[in-house]
């Protein structure tokens, strides 16, 4: 397995992309949207830099790194030589469904396709193909380069070759790869999304400030980041959907998502992303001043 198509340049993918880079394979990186490919590949840049610059990684290897890298802005064209593809867009089941349409159409039959969701169903995914067996969830953490964990996703169809070959190439990226089945949330999310909800139903209900909470959970628990400042890392537009797929997957009240966190996302306030969430970003990417509408 030598090339890797990454379907989506934005966060996700372009931290998958310069890991898979970084490791030596070649990298087909892919977004319709040329102005996202150039983001992309300026973001890579930096990280390598930011590496370079605390010795992690030497010049050779940054140049490397990047001449590893080619892009695309047509899908067939991108994944025609793949052997493995890493969808990276939107949390959308649609979009998702409809790509890996396109995916089974147009790329060799030997390759294996995987989506890099926190949350969809793979089986439904799968469905969208005429070659389940080969479909499979790499469910990456952010920041990919530094992150060790992914979480590997088996469809119901999901063959035990396909699971193999994925659990020994996340082990050549430098990660550690963990399996689980296919339910709503997965691990990681199922656990997670309630917490950062809750606290955000904490705030809401005038329990205590944004601050206050965070502290609590740093102090208290052991956690490098508090939780309204990681809602606003992930993006409180991806939390909702998270949470939205997993309440329509097992109608269970306690993943509905808090009104706080709808009525943030329809107005736009998405944590780091917008520039505003519980925190405002506008002066700094650091989580140290508390949204105006959430100062007493």
């Amino acid at each position: 397995m030598k090339n890797i198509a990454v379907i989506g340049a934005g966060t996700m993918g372009n931290g998958i992309a310069h890991t898979f880079a970084q490791s030596g394979f070649n990298v087909l990186l892919i977004d319709l949207n040329e102005k996202a490919l150039e983001q992309g590949l300026a973001t890579i840049t930096k990280n390598l830099d930011r590496m370079l610059s605390k010795a992690v990684i030497s010049e050779a290897e940054k140049t490397q790194t990047l001449n590893n890298i080619t892009t695309f802005t047509n899908l067939s064209e991108g994944v025609k030589t793949a052997d493995l593809v890493v969808e990276a867009a939107t949390e959308n089941s649609n979009l998702k469904l409809s790509i890996f349409k396109q995916l089974d159409d147009c790329c060799p039959k030997h390759t294996i396709l995987a989506t890099n969701t926190s949350s969809i169903s793979i089986t439904q995914i799968a469905a969208a193909t005429s070659r389940p067996d080969k479909v499979i969830g790499m469910h990456f953490m952010n920041p990919v380069p530094i992150m060790k964990l992914v979480e590997i996703i088996r469809g119901y169809n999901t063959s035990d070759q396909v699971t193999k070959t994925i659990m020994e190439l996340s082990k050549t990226l430098d990660k550690i790869p963990v399996e689980v089945n296919d339910y709503p949330g997965f691990v990681a999310n199922r656990i997670l999304m309630p917490m950062l909800n809750e606290s955000i139903e904490t705030l809401y209900n005038g329990v205590a400030g944004v601050t206050e909470i965070d502290t609590v959970m740093k102090l208290g628990m052991a956690h490098p980041m508090g939780p309204l400042q990681l809602a606003d890392f992930i993006g409180l537009d991806v939390c909702l959907s998270i949470l939205n797929v997993m309440y329509d997957g097992f109608k269970n009240p306690k993943y509905a998502p808090c009104p706080l966190l709808v009525n943030m996302v329809h107005a736009g306030k998405l944590g780091v992303k917008s520039g505003e969430g519980f925190y405002d970003y506008s002066q700094s990417k650091k989580a140290e001043t508390v949204a105006q509408q959430f100062l007493k």
